[in-house]
């Protein structure tokens, strides 16, 4: 059996269950194979049909930031059987995807947890899932017999998560609760449970709920119940760690003045009966903010990052750190984000902004390219600035392919490190429809996001790091913008190069040229 090992370099004393806390996982698979340890808090990656949006096989594997993959199985649900369940052999849904057996560690959910349009209801023997096909079933029968075929890493238990529409009867959350622990059950009795198992923490936004699920999985079971997952004694034995899906939550707290205030404490009282030595997920945070403010309140260890993935499809790069920054690197550029009529800063740029068309400085004034710092010694201070990603801090590859005698360029005479990618041409890229603009911006934005998460457990681990921490998430909340206002005047000029550049272009353009005759 695979061993998942959850290390908290935080003492777990009597009474401490929440606050700021810094780890490691480290993880053996059956065959020895050891992954490189993640350290938290730290970035899930997500993905579509199995891959990083707009990375090849390539860009992740040199995007150092892609450890923990999350791979939401209803994409493959258009082709019964899945194609992923057909591969046969170790390690195949590595191989299949494209992974890398040493460095990438996948986990493995049924939904994604960022979809939260409303779906046909769950029945008591299956999930509502949706792929490009439209609406599928998923049973725990079936869930068992794909992760049997697959074998991920990491497998999320099904649950019963209503997608309906809001309210929710007191009914149909203690079905959603039962039906919960039922599937969790199924699962670790089965031979699948060979696999690291993680559960969502069920009860929608409703405390009494989440505290009853919470005690269920902890509590002591006998007679035929015991049996049935033998020789485990409660359900928590079986379990590595545990998960909060955001979106249904914030659905259900849409009515609320300030939804984000009470989304910690439901974390909390799912949390507060179980053992706090387990590791805690997050998914879909709307913005660093929620990050931080759930790292402050609760303790989350892991979180994806989807805002930082779609702002990349948007044409935003990424410029913020932990702690806000007092004063830029001293070989920095002056090109800072913009800031808002109510003072606060962007948290990234605009690169489809006509401001950015003759902007030659790299993608973010917070972090330094390799090539600036190059022939700098090793522990300057500048080098601690560095962003690495395949944008800002470019490396070419020690072999090229040769297609002619033309192509005679060897790689080795090439400058290393390469100079980085510029504003204006990645605004160049964006406005004339090239894929490779998207690229750039979400293997630059993956990094940026990673080493947020590095300055996070880097400020933790100083001596008086836990108790100035509250105090730089007030200020990170003072300075950079919560709404994300950035991400909405993106979206239209998106639109707006979509329209012209994009699918249907000519079409459209017929059209209003006919318009223009009449």
């Amino acid at each position: 059996m695979a061993t998942f090992n959850f290390n908290s370099s935080i003492p777990v004393s009597e009474g401490f269950t929440f606050g700021p806390r810094v780890g490691s996982v480290s993880f053996q698979r059956e065959d020895g194979t050891v992954l490189p340890e993640i350290k938290t808090p730290g970035l899930i990656t997500t993905t579509s049909r199995g891959v990083v949006p707009h990375l090849s096989r390539d860009h992740t594997i040199k995007t150092k930031a892609v450890r923990w993959v999350q791979l939401p199985f209803e994409s493959f649900l258009d082709q019964n059987p899945p194609i992923p369940t057909l591969q046969g052999g170790p390690h195949s849904l590595h191989k299949f995807l494209g992974y890398k057996i040493d460095q990438h560690l996948l986990s493995l959910c049924a939904r994604d947890p960022a979809d939260g349009r409303e779906m046909p209801a769950n029945g008591k023997d299956h999930v509502s899932a949706n792929c490009i096909r439209g609406v599928r079933k998923i049973s725990p029968v079936q869930w068992t017999s794909y992760i049997r075929a697959c074998k991920p890493d990491v497998v999320t238990a099904l649950s019963d998560t209503p997608f309906t529409s809001f309210p929710y009867s007191q009914k149909r959350i203690m079905k959603s609760l039962e039906r919960s622990t039922a599937w969790l059950a199924q699962l670790l009795r089965s031979d699948a449970f060979r696999t690291t198992v993680l559960v969502h923490m069920a009860g929608a936004h409703d405390e009494r709920a989440r505290r009853v699920f919470a005690e269920s999985l902890v509590e002591r079971l006998y007679g035929k119940d015991l049996e049935l997952i033998k020789p485990l004694r409660t359900l928590d034995e079986g379990l590595s760690g545990y998960i909060f899906d955001l979106v249904p939550l914030r659905t259900a707290l849409a009515a609320y003045p300030q939804p984000h205030s009470v989304i910690p404490e439901l974390v909390k009282t799912s949390l507060l009966p179980l053992p706090p030595r387990k590791i805690r997920l997050v998914h879909s945070p709307a913005s660093p903010h929620e990050i931080l403010r759930l790292i402050k309140d609760v303790g989350i260890d892991l979180f994806d990052a989807p805002f930082a993935q779609r702002a990349a499809d948007l044409g935003i790069a990424l410029d913020f750190r932990f702690p806000v920054s007092t004063a830029p690197p001293s070989t920095n550029q002056p090109c800072p984000p913009s800031e808002r009529d109510h003072g606060k800063r962007d948290i990234g740029h605009n690169i489809f902004s006509p401001v950015y068309a003759h902007d030659h400085s790299r993608l973010a004034s917070l972090f330094l390219d390799a090539a600036s710092v190059h022939g700098l010694p090793d522990d300057h201070a500048d080098r601690r600035h560095v962003c690495l990603c395949a944008a800002c801090s470019p490396v070419t590859p020690d072999r090229c392919i040769k297609h002619s005698t033309l192509d005679a360029f060897d790689p080795r005479d090439a400058p290393k490190p390469n100079l980085p990618y510029t504003r204006a041409y990645v605004h160049h890229l964006l406005h004339t429809h090239e894929m490779s603009s998207h690229t750039l911006l979400a293997m630059h934005n993956l990094t940026v996001m990673d080493q947020f998460f590095s300055d996070i457990r880097a400020f933790l681990a100083d001596p008086d790091g836990q108790s100035r921490f509250c105090a730089e998430v007030e200020r990170f909340h003072e300075v950079y913008d919560d709404r994300l206002s950035i991400l909405d005047e993106a979206r239209a000029m998106w639109a707006k190069v979509e329209r012209e550049r994009g699918k249907g272009r000519l079409a459209r353009e017929r059209s209003v040229g006919e318009l223009d005759v009449q």
